[in-house]
């Protein structure tokens, strides 16, 4: 089965025939390794969690702003229509895409500021690599083993998620030397899977950023036509502005703004692969440049829409208040857990760094539960 399946993909997809696992287990044949590791990603603690989890607006203000399970699945989408385009593996591109973001704490990148400032002594705290904790340790689902015991694809796409790894201090540091037995070459490009899965988050948190900043009206349209890009899509649908619900009006511009990064990514990235002479699976390894890119004109909007909403929206008063508190949540929770640990955590045997084990508590916190735990011990 596995071997025909194989036969629809192009030379520069990742084979169905997976590399393995961290630990050995017998083949589905019903599931191909990736389908398998999807399937865990979906069904694990981690990743239900993330339904109560920050992505700008903290969860408990309002029930339509996106949290992280809503934004990794419109990532999914976009990685999922991209791979198919390029005949790649859809399925590794959708269990990367869904767990890309397992790690996050409470309150977003606020709360991970504030983890890692607590943990600067030992080891400090970074969600990607949180994430490869979460899936490789903290999971607990099995008998034989800790974690999800994903394929070493995806273990390699999640590694790479920014791009190769040419400083491995952290990642020795936080999951110990040699943890993934040398299977994993670093300094090797991602695959077209891992890059398509790290710029689709791109695509959908630009995109989706700028919806939930115009519904909390921390910016308005006219804002928006000093960006290129997205100004020249507001001209097209100009004459709709005061046809239709503002709301709407807004949904279509994220629609048309979503089609033409992936249209524009498309486009560049045949390119690239034309371009670098990319001819299978080992040219895409061996790469010294980024394959799945922008044009230039989509890279500046890139650059430009961060700097906007960071200003207009992750900067903004309203939004600060209620990160600045979430910091002041997490610095006193884990504050407070560190002077008797073991009232909240199990103790375990042999544990060499108690620090880190505190911090995986505070790091799979929800915001609800961080907030209703700190109220009750403050």
């Amino acid at each position: 089965m596995q071997k025909n399946l194989n036969a629809k993909y192009s030379k520069l997809a990742v084979s169905i025939n997976s590399k393995g696992r961290l630990f050995s287990e017998k083949q589905s044949y019903l599931r191909s390794p990736f389908q398998r590791d999807r399937d865990r990603i979906v069904h694990s603690t981690a990743f239900r969690r993330l339904k109560h989890k920050t992505q700008v607006f903290v969860n408990t203000t309002d029930d339509h702003y996106r949290t992280r399970i809503t934004h990794s699945l419109e990532v999914s989408q976009i990685a999922r229509t991209l791979a198919k385009f390029f005949n790649l593996n859809e399925d590794l591109c959708e269990s990367l895409s869904l767990a890309h973001d397992l790690g996050h704490t409470p309150f977003g990148h606020a709360g991970e500021e504030m983890l890692n400032d607590c943990m600067i002594k030992h080891g400090g705290f970074d969600h990607n690599i949180q994430t490869l904790r979460v899936v490789t340790q903290l999971e607990k689902k099995y008998y034989d083993f800790d974690g999800l015991n994903l394929s070493i694809e995806t273990l390699d796409g999640l590694i790479k998620h920014n791009g190769p790894i040419f400083n491995t201090y952290k990642i020795d540091k936080i999951l110990g030397k040699n943890f993934f037995r040398e299977k994993i070459n670093f300094k090797q490009s991602p695959s077209l899977e891992a890059q398509i899965a790290s710029i689709s988050d791109d695509i959908a948190y630009n995109s989706h950023d700028i919806e939930d900043g115009l519904n909390a009206k921390l910016f308005y349209i006219d804002d928006l036509k000093g960006v290129e890009v997205i100004s020249e899509i507001i001209k097209k649908n100009k004459k709709n502005y005061n046809k239709f619900d503002k709301e709407l009006f807004t949904r279509q511009l994220i629609r048309n703004l979503i089609n033409e990064m992936v249209k524009d990514l498309i486009q560049n990235t045949s390119a690239n692969i034309k371009k670098k002479k990319i001819r299978n699976i080992r040219d895409v390894y061996n790469s010294t440049d980024v394959i799945v890119t922008f044009s230039n004109k989509m890279k500046k909007f890139d650059r430009k829409i961060k700097y906007f909403l960071r200003e207009k929206m992750y900067y903004s008063p309203s939004v600060k208040l209620k990160t600045n508190q979430g910091k002041q949540i997490i610095k006193f929770l884990f504050n407070k857990i560190s002077s008797n640990p073991y009232k909240f955590i199990t103790k375990k045997k042999n544990d060499k760094d108690l620090s880190r084990s505190i911090c995986d508590f505070v790091a799979g916190m929800t915001d609800r539960y961080a907030i209703n735990l700190y109220n009750k011990l403050k």
